[in-house]
């Protein structure tokens, strides 16, 4: 399938005016002084509900190889109630400015770009993803950009991310929007997607080859939800761990081959101390979590990956249950960073410890292009307008949000728009 070409930006008449209102478009390419953005401040560290406030800042400036994007919505990730909450650490500690503005996923339009870019001009219509580097160094040419001193994520470890009018970014950030996609669904898959793709591809000898199976953690959220997909597009298995019944047909319509319920067993948390009572208890309750997996591969049969980012809760049985010479990756760490295991079962089964953090522009164009050929489903669930940013990340800090992905409305009046022309008439008024 041919990929989307993008028009030529549209013409519409606007007053020049130096703030906008939410949803009100300015002139193509004029940039005002200043935005609206949700806010952090270091005194305001709590629950996402209070410590994100609507402020008018200062539209941010541009460096040569700066692009500024009008953003039309924007993806939800825990790295906004990390953001907001300041754990485990505070981003202010990171760039030390004085307010921070999350959000690290967005789709929008180029409206600006330094006097250095080449490859996006004013009008295109973009995806951002959320790596940063300052390019100068050994890693980010020819080595791997994900290993730079210099690597950041925007919008958690910057503080100009997407939960604002205009984002700025590096032009290496920008990938081409699937026209295909509404601006809500676009701007919802990127951090995750292309997390899960380096996953899963990015670790060789241990990239993912066709008949292996995959244990995926947390599958019917948004990074399982795009693990389960990559896996059937590379011909392997998926099986895929929920914690409610409810979200086990959203899963198997995803295509894994197999579905366990976590709920089932009893072997979640630190590890107890080896060869004790509490021990014997724990293995005996893991190695049935481990014939849970045989069920679905057949007896013996191991599963060659862990896809990790629960972290505390499920480390010890993820590297119990990987096979001789296969690889626990992980990325994360929701239900708490303390992971424990028992070191015996890595070193004579010679298993593989792997982290993994997002993706470089290779591995996430890569991921975008399954998105642009339609070959994946960018598992949108919930929308929310502006207004209510700070409540999709409560949502997502009380683990109550639906299946999949999450979007927030910025500059896009409503859902369902997926052009500018789309926007423009709908008009603010719709929001």
């Amino acid at each position: 399938m041919a990929l989307d070409i993008s028009p030529a930006p549209a013409v519409y008449d606007a007053p020049k005016k130096d703030l906008y209102e939410m949803g009100e478009m300015p002139p193509m390419g004029h940039v005002p002084a200043q935005m609206y953005a949700w806010a952090i401040r270091r005194e305001r560290h709590g629950d996402p509900n209070t410590a994100m406030q609507v402020e008018v800042v200062d539209t941010p400036a541009l460096d040569s190889h700066e692009v500024l994007v009008l953003v039309m919505a924007a993806g939800v990730n825990y790295n906004g109630v990390w953001a907001a909450l300041g754990q485990p650490i505070s981003p202010f500690d990171g760039h030390g400015q004085p307010y921070h503005i999350a959000g690290s996923d967005a789709a929008g339009i180029v409206w600006a770009v330094g006097d250095k870019v080449k490859r996006w001009k004013v009008g295109d219509e973009v995806v951002v993803h959320c790596n940063q580097d300052d390019g100068d160094d050994e890693e980010c040419n020819g080595g791997d950009p994900m290993y730079s001193p210099s690597q950041r994520i925007w919008g958690y470890e910057t503080p100009d991310g997407s939960f604002s009018q205009f984002t700025r970014v590096q032009a290496q950030q920008l990938m081409p929007r699937p026209k295909h996609l509404t601006w809500e669904e676009s701007a919802c898959y990127t951090l995750t997607l292309a997390t899960a793709y380096r996953m899963l591809f990015g670790h060789e000898p241990h990239d993912l080859k066709p008949g292996q199976n995959v244990l995926v953690w947390g599958a019917s959220g948004g990074l399982g939800s795009y693990a389960i997909q990559l896996i059937n597009t590379a011909g392997a298995n998926a099986i895929a761990v929920i914690s409610d019944e409810d979200k086990r047909d959203f899963v198997l319509g995803l295509g894994a081959k197999g579905v366990i319920n976590r709920k089932d067993f009893k072997c979640w948390g630190q590890l107890p101390t080896v060869n004790t009572p509490e021990y014997k208890e724990w293995f005996a309750e893991a190695r049935k979590f481990g014939k849970a997996i045989w069920d679905i591969t057949g007896k013996g049969v191991n599963v060659d990956m862990v896809f990790e980012h629960p972290g505390e809760a499920t480390f010890p049985v993820s590297t119990l249950v990987c096979k001789k010479g296969g690889m626990v990756v992980i990325c994360a760490g929701t239900t708490g960073f303390n992971c424990t295991f028992d070191v015996r079962y890595m070193w004579m089964h010679q298993k593989r410890l792997q982290g993994s953090h997002f993706a470089h522009l290779k591995q996430a164009s890569a991921a975008n292009n399954l998105m642009l050929e339609r070959r994946l489903d960018p598992c949108m669930s919930e929308v929310f307008p502006w207004a209510e940013l700070p409540e999709a990340h409560m949502k997502m800090l009380r683990n109550e949000h639906k299946p999949g992905n999450m979007s927030v409305l910025v500059q896009a009046p409503r859902t369902g728009l997926r052009t500018l022309e789309d926007v423009l008439e709908a008009g603010p008024s719709a929001i």
